[in-house]
């Protein structure tokens, strides 16, 4: 008897029959389930009481006739469920000792988060990136859908060539020719999980050859530089100036592999000179370099038509990638890789080890889709409704940012827009943007250096942004912080 006059071993009693009495309440919605399903689901809600710790490791569990006779179920089922979770390790029994609840399970964690980047609470979100999710051809794709289930023979829905299907592969191969300019053999196409695979894998192999480095644009996109350090690789940071990326300062960095985004530099929006795109082969093809062109938004051009790929002018010096992400969605996970004929094996290699291949029936739909005219018909709708969505940013930010440059090329899905130094400094017109609602991205969040003066350089997306939202969006920004006029 302790001090207070109560008997510990009684309390761990009363304990444990509490908390087999609570849990045996989790256990009735499962004895009044179907009785085709009531086995299955008597060991879920006893599995899950466990797993939860309603059940305390330690507890004497009642014989299998007591709880059957409280559930109103029969003894097998019980004596079944207790068979089955002591060989799971969730109970423990021993021949006379009755059955208790081991020790072996813990919690899961609970809830399933969501961190796809999105910005909850924004009045207008100008991050560059995300085309019009609006625009995604649901009933064709439906339709493809439905076409390619019909006529698929169950052999194709085994392990897929890790390359991609070939019919999806001879459909873009023509495609990218055809739109692109690009030496596309379908032999040395590899379908991808959009580019951010097709740089890894690229990383990869470039890693198992001995290099160690790999250039990029400064400014560029940030996410190459996480891409290339998961494969082993470091990143150097190479310049840009009006044509393009700098030659002198390549040559000098010593590396034999560069990105490259020549149709429409991301973030600045030029496109690489005819000189410079030269100059570039000739680099590669004197240190025995690789250029990765990553087409990211080359169909997306307004005032002409697009420049070709650099790819096409020597396939076995320039890596082409690109996805469906701009045309399509992001979501769909589907691009492709263009490499030189040396480099082929080990991508399909490591293709191969890394996911066996993309899914097959996604990339049937796609194949038909394109084969069908339906992406280009996609392509069209996109460059109208994008021409006119920048025409609209365009003409906001000259009524409500007077003096705005608007520099690059009429062309892709985001603008560069530097405003007069009276709208700076551009920590503060960030921070006032954000309060009111507003998702900005600054130039220098690329890579570029902030400005010396008190200008604001803003990389602005307006694909995703119906025209009015892009109106109110920046009439709002001005509101959230004027200017003297």
């Amino acid at each position: 008897m302790t001090s207070s006059g109560t008997n510990p071993a009684a309390n761990r009693g009363r304990g444990a029959q509490e908390s087999v009495s609570a849990a045996w309440e989790l256990l009735l919605p499962a004895a009044s389930a179907p009785a085709r399903g009531r086995g299955r689901a008597l060991q879920s809600a006893l599995r899950e009481a466990v797993r939860a710790g309603r059940l305390a490791a330690g507890t004497r569990l009642p014989s299998s006739r007591e709880l059957a006779a409280d559930l109103g179920v029969s003894r097998g089922l019980v004596t079944e469920a207790y068979e089955q979770l002591t060989a799971e390790s969730y109970l423990r029994s021993g021949r006379g000792a009755g059955t208790w609840v081991s020790g072996s399970a813990r919690a899961a964690a609970g809830g399933a988060r969501d961190l796809a980047p999105r910005a909850p609470g924004t009045f207008v979100d100008f991050r560059p990136g995300t085309p019009d999710l609006s625009l995604f051809p649901r009933s064709a794709w439906a339709a493809a859908h439905r076409s390619v289930l019909g006529r698929l023979p169950h052999s194709a829905l085994g392990y897929p060539d890790p390359r991609g299907l070939p019919e999806l592969r001879t459909a873009l191969a023509a495609l990218l020719t055809r739109r692109r300019g690009v030496v596309a053999d379908p032999e040395r196409l590899l379908v991808c999980s959009g580019v951010a695979q097709a740089t890894t894998l690229l990383g990869f192999v470039l890693r198992g050859r001995g290099m160690h480095t790999v250039g990029v644009e400064d400014p560029g996109s940030p996410e190459h530089a996480s891409l290339f350090a998961s494969t082993g690789l470091r990143t150097v940071r190479l310049p840009l100036d009006a044509e393009g990326l700098a030659v002198e300062p390549l040559v000098r960095s010593a590396v034999r592999a560069v990105v490259t985004t020549p149709a429409h530099q991301f973030p600045t929006g030029i496109a690489y000179s005819a000189a410079r795109r030269s100059r570039l082969l000739d680099w590669a093809r004197e240190t025995d370099g690789v250029i990765m062109e990553d087409d990211y938004d080359g169909d997306f051009r307004y005032d002409r038509a697009p420049v070709g790929a650099l790819q096409g002018l020597d396939p076995e010096r320039v890596a082409y990638t690109g996805s469906v992400s701009k045309s399509l969605a992001p979501g769909l996970r589907l691009g492709w890789l263009i490499a030189p004929a040396s480099m082929t094996d080990e991508l399909v290699d490591r293709k191969r080890t890394m996911d066996l291949g993309n899914p097959a029936v996604d990339q049937a739909v796609l194949a038909d889709f394109v084969a069908g005219g339906g992406y280009d018909r996609q392509l069209r709708r996109c460059q109208r409704a994008y021409r006119e969505r920048r025409d609209v940013l365009t003409r906001a930010l000259a009524e409500h940012f007077p003096g705005t440059e608007v520099s690059g090329i009429a062309a892709g899905l985001h603008i560069i827009a530097r405003l007069p130094e009276r709208y700076g400094p551009e920590a503060g017109f960030i921070s006032g943007a954000a309060a009111a609602g507003i998702a900005l991205r600054p130039l220098s969040d690329c890579g570029a250096a902030r400005s010396a003066d008190r200008s604001v350089s803003l990389v602005l997306g307006y694909a995703h942004l119906a025209p009015a939202d892009i109106a109110r969006g920046v009439q709002r920004l001005a509101e959230a912080r004027q200017g003297p006029r």
